[in-house]
């Protein structure tokens, strides 16, 4: 499913025009981006959490040499589903 199938599923269910599903959708994951960016977890009730978290410093190999490399720290984004989407799968 890409963006555009979830407007049109979202505008059927809430009678609005796939634009403005749309635009809402693009809405909503720019929140949660912006506040992912800030460090904070997001929690939507029955879907599920997003969260920050560090990857530390490691090593690894170069796939092409073979040689040891180290791998810099990052960060990522996890997300953990909640108990009602669980259920659904």
């Amino acid at each position: 499913m890409n963006i555009g199938e979830l407007a049109k599923g979202v505008a059927g269910a809430t009678g609005t025009s796939e634009a403005a599903a749309k635009a809402a959708i693009t809405a909503v994951f720019e929140q949660i981006a912006g506040a992912v960016a800030k460090g904070e977890d997001i929690s939507i009730a029955g879907f599920g959490k997003f969260s920050v978290k560090d990857r530390p410093e490691r090593q690894g190999r170069n796939p092409s040499t073979g040689e040891a490399m180290t791998i810099a720290a990052s960060k990522k984004v996890a997300f953990t589903a909640a108990k009602g989407l669980k259920d659904k799968l």
